[in-house]
Parts: C-alpha cells; structure tokens; sequence
C-alpha cells in the first residue's frame, strides 16, 4: 500500500453504508481512481464540500495495489467550480464532461492530456454563454485524445480514400462510409455535409483552449451534434446526460445529480 499525492478532479460520487462515498476521480498522475471517503456523509465531516462532482482538488490516497478501490486520507480544494451548479444548463454540460472521460478511460491509465482538457472545459463552461458548444467540442477533443476519434478523411470500413463531397458518418463503424460500404451496410447512419467535416476538421485540429472560440449554427451545428452524440453513445455504452435540460423527465438524475437539491447533500 503507497500514498499517493496528485491533482484530480471528482467525476461522480456515489452513498456507501451509514455515513461513507465512494468518489471516482481522474487525476493527472493515475488518471482514472476510485476511492472511499469514510464519514464523508457526516454533518462534521473534514471532507466539507470538497467531494462535489466537478471539484478540482489535491488529493491523497492509499493506493491498494491489489484493490480497485483506494482509501481517501487527505483532500485540499484547488478550485470548486461553484457556479457550474448555480443552473441546470451549465450542470448538464459538465455532467456530459465528466460521464465521456469517465466512460472512455480506462481504470490507472494517465493521460495527462485528457486531464488538463477536462479541467480546461470545466473552466471554459464557467466563462461561456454558449456550454452545448464548448461541451461539443470537448467531446471532439476527449474522444480524439482517447483514441477513438472520428474518421473523416478515409472510409472506416474499407480504408479506401475519401473526398470532400457530403456522404453518411457510421457510428459503429467509427466514421465515413464510401458510396460501397454504405449501400452494404446494416449500421444507422446520419448524413454528413462539407460544411460539419470542415467544422470538424478544425475543432480538432486547434487547441481546446483555443477551440472553444470556433463558432458553429444552422445544419452544420445540428449534424455535428447528433454525429458526436451518437457516436459517443456507441463508444460509452450508454447515453450521456441529456443535452436539452428541457428534455429530461422530472425524476431524472443524471450522473447522481437531482433536479431539487443539486449536489448540496453531505
């Protein structure tokens, strides 16, 4: 057993027994951990507010070799990200942040890229009037960084070359499909314009600080959205929180979050 000091950010907390939560976070040195917080439910307890999804902390654990699960010691708040809970809007957005990191990394495989992008796209949603588009490219970026970005330029079935003509984005598949692969193909395609693999093109290719500065409306927006959505869908395994606050039923819980009492339990 080590202990083991980095900075993390907590993706999402869960109950455990009487008093306990289980956090899973994803650091820059370990990157994705769980870890217990004993007595973290408590009125008195030394963890305060800093177990929130979405803080960004330095934290010190146990880290059990053989056991998935460490032992939370000590944690000190880096920053709390308060006024991502203050709508619904900018909540939705950062629980889609954190379920893709959370759904397409793997348990202690670091990537420090993933983890400065999402602490960057956390930042980005607080300053923004704009959090679907910032989370859009987040995802763009997070799902390049992991290894599992779209591809545009050749065929994902056959490999075959690709040019700039408006064709159909498999998300099984992972990407474009030739007129061959598509007229052969069983797999729900959506259709894909110049205008959106441009779009894309560029959002990756830029910088996420820099990124978040690109502007999208109209059908390129709307078929970006539903490319990424449903091809992030097919990589995850299951739908990240709605997009649409709107859209969610009224018992929803989207990521352990609630409506009435965002985050404020302890």
């Amino acid at each position: 057993m080590a202990l083991v000091t980095t900075r993390a950010i907590v993706l999402k907390s869960m109950r455990w027994g009487e008093a306990d939560r289980i956090l899973t976070f994803y650091s820059l040195q370990l990157g994705k951990v769980r870890g217990i917080a004993r007595g973290a439910r408590r009125m008195k307890s030394r963890f305060g507010g800093m177990l929130e999804p979405f803080s960004s902390i330095n934290l010190t654990f146990f880290n059990k070799r053989n056991d998935s699960l460490g032992s939370i010691s000590h944690i000190d708040s880096l920053e709390s990200f308060s006024p991502l809970r203050e709508s619904l809007e900018q909540i939705w957005a950062a629980s889609r942040m954190v379920a893709l990191v959370d759904g397409v990394t793997a348990d202690r495989d670091s990537n420090p890229t993933i983890y400065h992008t999402l602490l960057e796209g956390l930042r980005s949603l607080v300053r923004t009037d704009d959090p679907a588009l910032v989370t859009l490219i987040f995802q763009i970026h997070v799902l390049s960084q992991s290894g599992f970005q779209p591809q545009v330029d050749r065929c994902a079935s056959c490999g075959c070359n690709l040019g700039e003509q408006s064709s159909l984005f498999s998300p099984t598949a992972g990407g474009r499909l030739c007129g061959s692969c598509d007229r052969g193909s069983w797999d729900y395609c959506l259709p894909m314009s110049q205008g959106s693999m441009a779009f894309l093109r560029q959002a990756r290719r830029i910088p996420f600080a820099r990124a978040t500065r690109l502007k999208a409306a109209g059908q390129v927006r709307r078929e970006v959205e539903n490319i990424v959505e449903t091809y992030a869908r097919s990589v995850v395994g299951k739908r990240l929180p709605p997009k649409d606050v709107l859209a969610a039923e009224p018992a929803a819980t989207p990521y352990g979050l609630t409506r009435k009492d965002v985050m404020t339990e302890k």
